[in-house]
């Protein structure tokens, strides 16, 4: 009996929502082993989608490392809150670079096109709401552009 032959299906994603991450004052800790570490605050902010829509809850953060050339490595948790009051806790690894000047321009305070840098993370989702709980079998991955006081998130779920 022949074996069949077995592959991978195609890679996929869907937009599960866009979140506008409003941002608070950046707690520079200054040089670490690795680079310049900073603290990122996130204040607040909305998520608008076709798949949730809520609110970014105060008291997140991104934890930032900023190496020589100016390469961001960042790792943000924060929580949403779903407009049916479900909550959702969002973990984010990734990395934000670009030419030197054009990293520079950010981290001054700048706004930079974002087709000038790439911005990228890998996201995870946890959840016990019974309307959200999906999310937790399922890994995303986010587009992002740095805005002076805000980033803005194109989420997608890997299908």
């Amino acid at each position: 009996m022949p074996h069949a032959v077995s592959k991978p299906p195609p890679l996929r994603t869907r937009l599960i929502c866009r979140l506008q991450a409003e941002l608070g004052e950046v707690q520079d800790i200054g040089p670490v082993p690795g680079g310049r570490r900073r603290v990122v605050p996130i204040a607040g902010g909305r998520v608008e989608g076709p798949h949730l829509q809520g609110a970014i809850l105060p008291g997140g953060a991104d934890w930032q490392v900023i190496a020589g050339d100016g390469t961001v490595a960042v790792e943000a948790r924060y929580t949403l809150r779903a407009d049916d009051g479900g909550l959702i806790l969002v973990h984010s690894r990734g990395v934000r670079n670009g030419e030197p000047a054009v990293m520079a321009r950010l981290l001054a305070g700048e706004d930079v096109d974002a087709a000038e840098y790439y911005f990228r993370t890998l996201v995870t989702l946890e959840s016990s709401a019974p309307a959200h709980a999906w999310v937790n079998g399922r890994l995303f991955i986010a587009v992002a552009a740095r805005e002076p006081e805000a980033v803005l998130i194109d989420l997608h779920e890997i299908c």
